[in-house]
């Protein structure tokens, strides 16, 4: 066999269906698990997947990525990339290994459950090759950031995130729980590997990868590179899927199952990596705005992916494009005047020049989101940090975890979608949140947010300092502003500084 190419013997190799004997179909696959929704094994042999490789290819290609990327990183080893990075890439840095890392291995786990289920043996082939990938991703990213730690301790989070209940972490691992964990291998080929690997992360870790060489941390742009060529492969085990099921009509249920995957995705999507690009990125790297990168490669891309294969857009697609313009900013407000709650130090973004370059790409910013931080600029100024620090623990949308927000001052569209359900008031960031749940109550009504469990008394003693100690935040991990309010002294008067002096 090695002596012939791969195409005269790969569709054999990897036919790997039997007709069982000793137990039924039904108890070797059963659909619980398989999610193949009726459509019998001989049409999910039709499976192609479009990116074939063999083991032993697997093999050298992965030996050759990770040579490379430790390499660098061995090369690298006395750089001084941490003392000298801007501390808005470093905050960048920390926020995505906490986020991330451990979400690696609940990918694994996916994979793995399409590996032993899938009812295609092409799917079944591909997720072998993808479980490894997912199994090397997190090792690597919990590997690279644990020689920071005894730098700064912040990066200690990548291990220690999904460990502790910090609204962050709740709020990743109830999406990739749901996506993921909760779900049969057909449902996860859609949602996991089509929906947020085609229509998310490969393009981030893409982005991800450049904005690290031109910030000059070319250890994270090779690690990052190495881990986005795989996504890019195992991104295409569930294409195959949904011709699948939309051919054999089977096509309302594939269209909820995208539907309710890019929804969840967008949200956390829109917190990790649109407050990145558009503030944690330093003004002189930032080759696009946050809003420009999702119109050209989420919509422009994935729309024609999704039509293409027959499915219609999402029925909130237009919805979602409009939240472009401000959800991720509403984020960004949020998680800076919350930023004790956080694993790492968030970079405001708020000097003069970044202020223009967000009125340039956001037309009336500052007639919005510039008033609110007009008001944090003076208390700054004023001495009065106390003022811009919180209190107590804003509403937590009950599907994506995070804090409802959105427009404030002229233009303001703060509210409460609620919805009640079995005698329980859930509160939703929008419809699209609310819809989600309505799409399976009985999958989500349990879950408390970080809020819910406050007002039910199990954080103890009952105030933002009991909810720091519940969410595991140690002193010197407790989040503050990445630049030390240094970008504050571009907004004071200049004979104020002189007199003082």
């Amino acid at each position: 066999m090695a002596l012939l190419d791969r195409n005269e013997w790969y569709d054999i190799a990897r036919s790997t269906n039997w007709t069982p004997s000793y137990v039924s179909e039904d108890e070797l696959f059963p659909d619980l698990m398989t999610g193949a929704k009726g459509v019998p094994m001989q049409a999910w042999e039709s499976y192609d997947e479009p990116y074939k490789t063999s083991y032993p290819e697997y093999v050298r290609i992965q030996r050759e990525k990770d040579a490379g990327a430790y390499s660098v990183k061995a090369a690298l080893e006395r750089s001084r990339m941490f003392e000298e990075a801007d501390p808005g890439w470093l905050s960048i840095l920390k926020s995505h290994y906490g986020a991330i890392a451990l979400g690696e291995y609940a990918a694994m786990s996916a994979e793995a459950r399409m590996t032993r289920f899938g009812r295609a043996p092409g799917m079944r082939n591909m997720a072998t090759f993808g479980m490894m990938d997912e199994n090397r991703h997190a090792q690597i990213q919990l590997y690279f950031p644990h020689s920071y730690c005894a730098k700064d301790r912040q990066f200690d989070w990548a291990h220690k995130a999904y460990h502790t209940n910090e609204w962050g972490a709740i709020a990743a691992r109830h999406t990739f729980d749901d996506l993921f964990l909760a779900r049969s291998a057909t449902d996860i080929a859609v949602m996991l590997t089509f929906a947020f690997e085609t229509g998310f992360t490969n393009m981030q870790f893409l982005g991800l990868a450049a904005d690290a060489a031109e910030a000059g941390d070319y250890t994270f742009s090779s690690l990052i590179s190495s881990i986005q060529t795989d996504e890019s492969r195992h991104a295409q085990i569930g294409g195959p899927a949904l011709q699948i099921l939309i051919a054999h009509g089977r096509k309302e249920e594939a269209q909820k199952l995208v539907d309710v995957a890019i929804a969840r995705a967008w949200r956390l999507f829109c917190l990790l990596t649109g407050t990145a690009m558009d503030y944690a990125t330093p003004l002189e790297h930032r080759k696009q705005s946050f809003k420009e990168f999702m119109r050209e490669w989420i919509v422009g891309q994935f729309e024609r992916t999704l039509l293409d294969l027959g499915l219609d857009l999402p029925w909130y697609w237009d919805q979602m494009i409009h939240e472009f313009d401000y959800q991720h900013h509403a984020y960004q407000m949020g998680i800076w005047y919350w930023r004790p709650t956080l694993w790492w130090n968030v970079a405001a973004g708020m000097t003069p020049d970044c202020r223009d370059w967000l009125e340039e790409k956001y037309p009336g910013w500052n007639d919005s989101f510039g008033q609110a931080w007009d008001v944090i600029i003076d208390n700054l100024k004023a001495g009065r940090t106390d003022l811009t620090l919180p209190e107590t623990l804003p509403i937590v949308c009950n599907m994506s975890q995070i804090p409802i927000c959105a427009v404030p001052g002229k233009g303001w569209n703060v509210k409460d979608h609620p919805l009640t359900y079995n005698g329980r008031t859930y509160h939703f960031n929008s419809e699209i949140d609310r819809w989600v749940f309505q799409q399976d109550p009985l999958r989500y009504r349990d879950h408390l947010t970080l809020v819910d469990r406050f007002l039910a008394g199990q954080i103890q003693p009952p105030n933002l300092m009991g909810a720091l100690q519940y969410m595991n935040l140690a002193p010197g991990e407790i989040g503050d502003d990445a630049h030390g309010y240094a970008w504050v002294d571009a907004y004071r008067d200049p004979r104020s500084k002189k007199q003082a002096a």
